[in-house]
């Protein structure tokens, strides 16, 4: 069973370009994918500032953005977190967030995810405070479908160090509470897991009573570390016999949005071929679809170096990588380019935010 397939723009770091954003989307079309989720960390009208519009610019992107998922028959839907309002939820601010959702509604928007994700969530009462704000966007949406993303995400134990520790039996009292038209964002053991398990997804659609959906993350390559490696390689640890545990799989894609469809594909292919994947060989199928047969050899030479070693190791062979790439005109080309020039990285964006 192949479940839906979808990418949440859930990242920290620059957002991707809009005309960029359209391009790949359409290629996700192509190979299955049926969802994007509009939900970048650095948009701070869908985070700390959700109480305020969009900048007009802004909202007629993102209004073109969800005509142009519709023309390809692909669902459109934003990630909304409203921040700490489970601390206040009076009147004001149930009108406030309200309100946001209605002018979410605007856009043309199929789906709404409300994001409690990277929040503190040791405060009394917290399921029910979310569900009660999850159910207020219910009753002011017209999305067809309302998801939400937990304050604790994964089993991972960082986020009790980072957050807070979590409520005694917070998944279960949120599976009862939430209406079970919800869904519910999952990224796994851990919050970027290795590997997605049969046994682990049907603890846990057992504790919520009914499936999660799935938020991997990977092949997103955001933070301070992270941003200094690329994320190219087949998908592994998510064999098909995991389908039917899930309600959905959407994944969070790299900073880099055309070299993200390399291995966005190769998702598709390990449903699709069941025990008869094989990573690598999704890889360069891929690989050559999406970047031609040069550029694919060229991708696959230099993956140990550009996945496991990293800017920071690479030493004089970076300047190496820097020339090949730069004499080939293609966007993911490109997109190595300025990853080598560590324009990608945190250090990197916060340097070019600064210049403007």
């Amino acid at each position: 069973m192949v479940p839906e397939l979808g990418v949440i723009e859930g990242y920290f770091g620059r957002p991707w370009r809009h005309d960029a954003r359209k391009q790949v989307i359409a290629r996700l079309r192509q190979i299955g994918y049926s969802f994007f989720h509009y939900a970048p960390k650095a948009d701070e009208f869908l985070r700390r500032r959700w109480r305020e519009s969009h900048p007009d610019e802004a909202l007629d992107e993102l209004a073109e953005l969800s005509a142009h998922c519709r023309s390809l028959g692909m669902r459109f839907g934003v990630g909304l977190s409203p921040y700490e309002l489970y601390r206040d939820l009076g009147g004001v601010s149930r009108k406030e967030f309200a309100a946001k959702v209605r002018t979410l509604d605007e856009l043309g928007i199929d789906e709404l995810a409300i994001l409690f994700d990277d929040t503190r969530g040791d405060i009394p009462d917290l399921a029910a405070r979310e569900a009660e704000i999850v159910h207020l966007a219910l009753a002011n949406t017209r999305a067809g479908r309302v998801l939400m993303c937990p304050t604790y995400y994964s089993d991972d134990h960082m986020l009790d160090v980072t957050f807070g520790a979590r409520p005694r039996g917070y998944l279960e009292e949120l599976g009862r509470r939430l209406d079970p038209r919800v869904g519910v964002y999952w990224t796994g053991e851990e919050i970027c897991a290795r590997e997605h398990s049969a046994g682990h997804l049907a603890r846990v659609g057992e504790s919520l009573g009914h499936k999660p959906t799935l938020w991997d993350n990977y092949p997103v390559n955001d933070g301070p570390r992270m941003s200094r490696f690329l994320h190219l390689r087949g998908f592994t640890g998510r064999p098909s016999v995991i389908g039917p545990l899930v309600a959905a799989h959407a994944i969070n894609p790299a900073l880099q949005p055309h070299l993200s469809l390399i291995p966005a594909a190769t998702l598709a292919a390990s449903y699709r071929e069941g025990t008869a994947y094989c990573y690598m060989s999704a890889f360069r199928t891929a690989a050559r679809a999406w970047a031609g047969d040069t550029l694919a050899i060229m991708l696959e030479t230099d993956l140990h170096d550009m996945q496991d070693r990293g800017i920071d190791q690479l030493g004089e062979v970076r300047e190496r990588l820097r020339r090949r790439y730069a004499a080939l005109d293609h966007p993911i080309a490109t997109e190595v380019v300025r990853w080598l020039d560590g324009a990608d990285t945190v250090s990197g964006w916060v340097e070019e935010l600064d210049r403007s």
